[in-house]
């Protein structure tokens, strides 16, 4: 069944059932000779066997001669059909009174035997006066006034009902047409899908043009095969799969964005003819190959047949979107990892400070008798590092049920940044490195390993990692100035990033130039993301240059070494024998 078609299909139905008739409608009250009279056309089209099978399947061709008589009742406000029994022998299962007016159902007496009853384009408000027509197979009541179904309870042949375009707002009172083969309810008002599951028999169900915002509650519709949903406002589709003949289903020009909002039907094994065009969907490029990848079993999309080539290039880009979905799962599960992996090295990390803080407290208080058990946590002083934890997706949620993080310490090669978590992590660096990956690393990042640590492994750094230029320092316990003359044993460094969070260092306001002066043979660029400039350089030799030459004069030469570093030994010895001339404050050593 083509979409858009049942209005047509009503049309000619109608049309069918009119065969010429001649229409005398007469009331009581008036004479013979102010008798009205109507020729109606004849159609010579047949009803289309599509649509209605079985005992519509006929040829319905027009005939001249029948001759409606509508009377008025003195004792009813309705009028009253009567036909000759020359009319009742010619056309005795059909009867069309389409467009006379009417807007009640008239009394159609002694035609117990019709199967066809048409009341197109009238203005009918309600349907009326056919429950002794128990032989009706057909319907049409196509363009009335119609707000509610109702009055067809006797009806139990009824196979057609054709309601499209009237005022109805609910599916409701079809209980006894249980034998119905096509129900058109296009063009009203309703808003949701209802009372429709015991048509077990029910085919074509047009729905197109109503208020739905959505499609469910389709279960018990065995036979369905054809479901026209096209302009409405439908967002998400559910219980299609549970139509087990369903072959043709017209979603077009309705406000589906994804096709997650109608995955089910991808679990259809019967479906083979879809329209989407008109929806947002349409519009995104993936649309059309994302459809055929789920819905392998279809022949015609948007109305269109499709081709082995295109089911084809679909199966290539599933295979792809496989990839990259079993890529990207994998990449959130490492993801996760780490970031279970670092909390639990924080935890460590801040398991041992307070620790150590608890024994210093404790050594100033040996006379308390409350001393803080030194295994005590405070949570307030849990680390803030470890990023923040997102929703995860239900797979990932189960791929890390089973994940116990018991590692201590973690090693992240990330472009060219080295990041070692926990002080396990330094052993890392007696690996064998790949000349590559040793050659690519420009920045070592440290993170929750104390500094002192990282001391006895920097010249293995200088060897492992020839090219990095860039060090950072974060958790690591910087507290004293005098800890950064261990930084002068490298080769070189360019920028050095010490984070204000677990290092006291960098409270001291002087603690950058001290930096400056102490490592002044390295040439920093860098500080903190910070521009060095020649001011700073300036500024650090005033600040630390006269303590330097205190230094050199009054302290024994290993204590100097140990302090200053050999080049600046040497630096003073030279200002002593110039006489204190500056000129090496702006001398470069690598």
């Amino acid at each position: 069944m083509i979409p858009g078609k049942y209005r047509s299909v009503s049309g000619r139905a109608a049309n069918n059932v009119n065969c010429g008739l001649h229409l005398v409608i007469q009331t009581s009250s008036l004479p013979e000779k102010n008798k009205v009279e109507f020729k109606l056309n004849k159609d010579t089209s047949s009803f289309p066997g599509r649509l209605l099978q079985h005992d519509l399947e006929r040829n319905y061709s027009s005939r001249q001669g029948d001759h409606i008589n509508l009377v008025s009742s003195s004792l009813s406000s309705f009028p009253i059909l009567q036909r000759s029994s020359e009319e009742k022998i010619l056309y005795s299962d059909r009867l069309s009174l389409e467009r006379q007016k009417l807007t009640v159902c008239p009394i159609i007496n002694g035609e117990d035997h019709l199967r066809l009853l048409n009341f197109q384009h009238n203005f009918i408000t309600r349907i009326q006066n056919i429950s002794n027509l128990q032989k009706l197979i057909s319907l049409d009541l196509y363009d009335n006034q119609i707000e509610e179904i109702s009055g067809l309870s006797t009806l139990r042949c009824l196979r057609v009902l054709l309601l499209g375009k009237n005022r109805i707002k609910k599916i409701s009172n079809l209980e006894n047409l249980k034998s119905l083969d096509v129900l058109d309810l296009h063009g009203n008002q309703i808003t949701k899908i209802e009372n429709i599951n015991h048509l077990c028999e029910l085919r074509v169900l047009n729905l197109a043009r109503n208020f739905l915002s959505h499609v469910d509650n389709l279960n018990g519709l065995d036979s369905l095969t054809e479901l026209n949903l096209r302009h409405n406002q439908i967002t998400f589709v559910r219980d299609v799969d549970n139509l087990p003949c369903l072959q043709h289903l017209f979603l077009s020009f309705n406000n589906i964005s994804s096709f997650d909002s109608v995955s089910c039907l991808a679990d259809s094994s019967s479906l083979s003819d879809i329209t989407f065009d008109g929806n947002p969907i349409a519009q995104e490029s993936w649309y059309k190959h994302t459809v055929l990848q789920n819905m392998m079993q279809l022949r015609q999309l948007d109305m269109k047949r499709i081709t082995e080539e295109e089911r084809r290039m679909a199966s290539v880009l599933a295979k792809k979107e496989e990839e990259k979905k079993r890529e990207s799962h994998k990449q959130s599960l490492l993801k996760e990892k780490k970031r279970l992996t670092i909390n639990n090295v924080a935890r460590q990390w801040d398991l041992q400070q307070q620790r150590v803080a608890n024994i210093a407290t404790n050594e100033d208080r040996k006379d308390s008798d409350s001393a803080q058990d030194p295994c005590q946590i405070d949570g307030s002083t849990l680390s803030a590092f470890p990023e923040e934890t997102g929703p995860l997706d239900s797979g990932l949620n189960n791929a890390l049920q089973g994940l116990s993080v018991i590692d201590t310490y973690l090693v992240e090669v990330d472009g060219d940044t080295l990041s070692l978590y926990g002080s396990g992590a330094l052993e890392s660096l007696d690996r064998n490195w790949s000349v590559q990956t040793a050659g690519m690393i420009t920045t070592v990042s440290f993170t929750f390993i104390e500094f002192d640590e990282i001391v006895h492994v920097l010249p293995k750094l200088k060897i492992k990692f020839p090219n990095s230029l860039h060090l950072k320092f974060k958790e690591t316990n910087l507290v004293m100035l005098q800890q950064f003359n261990a930084l002068a044993q490298l080769r070189r460094v360019d920028q050095l990033t010490i984070d204000p969070q677990g290092n006291p260092v960098v409270n001291f306001t002087l603690w950058k130039y001290y930096v400056l002066f102490r490592l002044s043979h390295f040439s920093m660029q860098k500080i903190n993301g910070t521009e060095v400039t020649q001011n700073d350089m300036i500024m650090a030799e005033r600040l630390f240059g006269i303590l330097a030459h205190v230094a050199s004069s009054e302290l024994p030469q290993y204590r100097l070494i140990s302090i200053l570093g050999d080049a600046r030994k040497k630096q003073f010895r030279y200002l002593l024998e110039s006489k204190g001339k500056k000129t090496w404050y702006y001398q470069r050593r690598e």
